[in-house]
């Protein structure tokens, strides 16, 4: 089931070592799981496509990226997983922030069992943001509307940083909302593991009337 999962949302092949340190990733998921709420129960049993693909299906839209941010992490997704199959890339970088304090220990654990290219940062995002390297890539996933989240990674957007968030059905509206403000350029790329959701590949940022 994994590589299986796994090459839907990747076009290459994923090395056995990568498939591994996924695996273990999965084993310290469900035990942290019945603990701490990492996701919703609801979805663990599509723990490998609800989660892992739909988070690795990023690393195929920006394959050459060394350098990734991800706002919100939780249980991991989608910037641990992308931490653990860019692990073979000696110049790979992913920072995950998490404010929940449960939750970044968890990806305390994973990062130190499966994933030497993550880095964790325990605080707000408003806070954590302007102490890190401006990333070339920033992420995502169920954490906050549109809007929200464009401000929160503004600093780094308007300097030049590409923004890959995921979203459900109901992205049009949130778009709508952001185009009153920012305006950018977009991609929307269609989710290889949701039918109806896309990935939002946002760049040039720039807030409207800034010039």
């Amino acid at each position: 089931m994994s590589a299986r999962s796994i090459q839907t949302a990747l076009p290459g092949n994923v090395s056995r070592e990568t498939l591994e340190r996924l695996d273990r990733f999965e084993t310290l998921f469900r035990d942290w799981s019945r603990r701490i709420n990492l996701v919703a129960a609801s979805t663990e049993e599509e723990f490998w496509t609800r989660h892992i693909a739909d988070s690795a299906q990023l690393v195929a839209i920006a394959p050459d990226a060394r350098h990734w941010a991800d706002l919100g992490s939780g249980g991991g997704f989608p910037g641990m997983v992308v931490a653990i199959l860019m692990s073979e890339a000696a110049d790979a970088r992913v920072d995950l922030i998490e404010s929940n304090r449960k939750k970044a220990a968890f990806l305390q654990t994973a990062r130190a069992q499966c994933a030497p290219a993550a880095r964790v940062h325990a605080g707000r995002i408003e806070a954590v943001v302007p102490t890190i390297p401006q990333p070339e890539i920033v992420t995502a996933r169920a954490l906050a509307p549109l809007p929200d989240l464009i401000e929160l990674a503004a600093p780094w957007m308007k300097a030049g940083t590409r923004a890959l968030f995921h979203k459900g059905r109901g992205y049009a509206t949130e778009l709508a909302e952001c185009r009153a403000h920012w305006e950018f350029d977009l991609v929307e790329h269609p989710s290889r593991i949701a039918a109806g959701s896309v990935i939002l590949d946002l760049t040039a940022v720039r807030r409207r009337g800034s010039g």
